[in-house]
């Protein structure tokens, strides 16, 4: 993480977001051949990777301060965008001591927590928050924890209760999600909130998700990566504000493509929860405009070969059908054809 957080992030308008070149060089890109197809794509969450967004459990950048800021004014605006059955309570604790042991131990600079048994202090110093509370008494939080502790973390976050050989999706903090809804979905199996996604049922791709999730190990954790495109740095494209940010799709031009087009990327991390037994699905949004794309050739040129052969089924699933062929024929005269390195790095 950068020494500087952004706090005049604004992610709607007027939009306001810059990138230093640590923040570009670490975004996970996400294609690492020329060409893409849905996959199940999952590896081990160690600490490294390819990138720098892939070095700690939970990522922070240099955009914390403004992303919290915007998931507070999105939670003051719909709170449902936050809900937990339940039966889910022991899962809330997992996640909340998940969450503050690794960002205390991954960033000391930053997060602070003490334990005397029960009695825990947290500070987070980016949110100036100091809070002493007795761990499993909800009673002396300011918010239920699984909320206290997802305010104060990028991204959004689900927890997923295993019973009759499924997981359900019996909990959440969803306010940067690429057009889904966790009120829609709450309660639902893992089938049906992933139905709508094309040719990856057909594939069998669910199927063996599934599986594998089932046996999911605590210590364990999985990871994969996940992408769309979107237009302005929004983080909020959900369904319930489609009327708001939709037609920013018909807005790009070729005068205004590097700008407005941003590539969104999810790295969606599974942890199985200790006590609960529950999984948590975190799913952490990054945004890139074309623009800062374009700094790092194997990338611009790679995004030229996935966007120009992209399945049609997938591009429209991904809402990419009015803009797409302006940004490959953007795109296009940066691509001299030569071959490129395997694998999401920059070089």
């Amino acid at each position: 993480m950068s020494g500087q957080t952004h706090v005049r992030d604004s992610y709607r308008p007027p939009f306001h977001i810059e990138n230093s070149e640590e923040t570009i060089l670490r975004f996970p890109f996400p294609f690492p051949e020329d060409t893409y197809m849905y996959s199940m794509n999952v590896e081990p969450h160690v600490r490294g990777g390819p990138v720098d967004a892939m070095s700690h459990t939970f990522d922070v950048d240099e955009h914390y301060v403004g992303e919290c800021a915007e998931k507070a004014r999105i939670l003051a605006e719909d709170p449902k965008r936050c809900m937990v059955l339940p039966h889910m309570r022991d899962a809330e604790w997992d996640f909340l001591e998940l969450g503050m042991d690794n960002l205390s131990t991954d960033y000391p600079e930053h997060f602070t927590l003490k334990k005397e048994g029960n009695d825990w202090l947290w500070e987070n110093h980016l949110l100036n928050i100091r809070q002493s509370f007795v761990f499993g008494d909800e009673t002396t939080l300011p918010q239920a924890p699984f909320e206290y502790m997802a305010r104060q973390m990028q991204g959004d976050f689900t927890l997923h209760d295993q019973r009759e050989n499924d997981l359900w999706m019996d909990g959440g903090m969803v306010t940067s999600q690429a057009d889904w809804s966790l009120k829609f979905d709450m309660g639902m199996s893992f089938r049906q909130w992933h139905a709508p996604v094309p040719k990856a049922s057909e594939m069998g791709i669910f199927d063996r998700g599934l599986r594998f999730l089932l046996m999911l190990q605590y210590g364990r954790p999985v990871r994969r990566l996940n992408w769309t495109m979107t237009i302005n740095p929004r983080l909020d494209t959900s369904p319930e504000n489609y009327m708001i940010w939709g037609e920013d799709r018909a807005s790009v031009t070729p005068e205004n493509v590097a700008e407005k087009v941003h590539l969104r990327v999810e790295l969606q991390t599974l942890y199985r929860l200790p006590r609960s037994n529950a999984i948590l699905f975190a799913i952490r949004c990054y945004l890139l405009p074309i623009k800062d794309i374009m700094t790092v050739p194997k990338w611009r040129k790679r995004l030229h070969r996935v966007l120009r052969d992209l399945d049609p089924a997938l591009a429209s699933y991904k809402g990419l059908d009015l803009y797409r062929s302006i940004v490959v024929e953007f795109l296009r005269p940066y691509d001299d054809g030569a071959p490129l390195s395997t694998g999401i790095q920059p070089v």
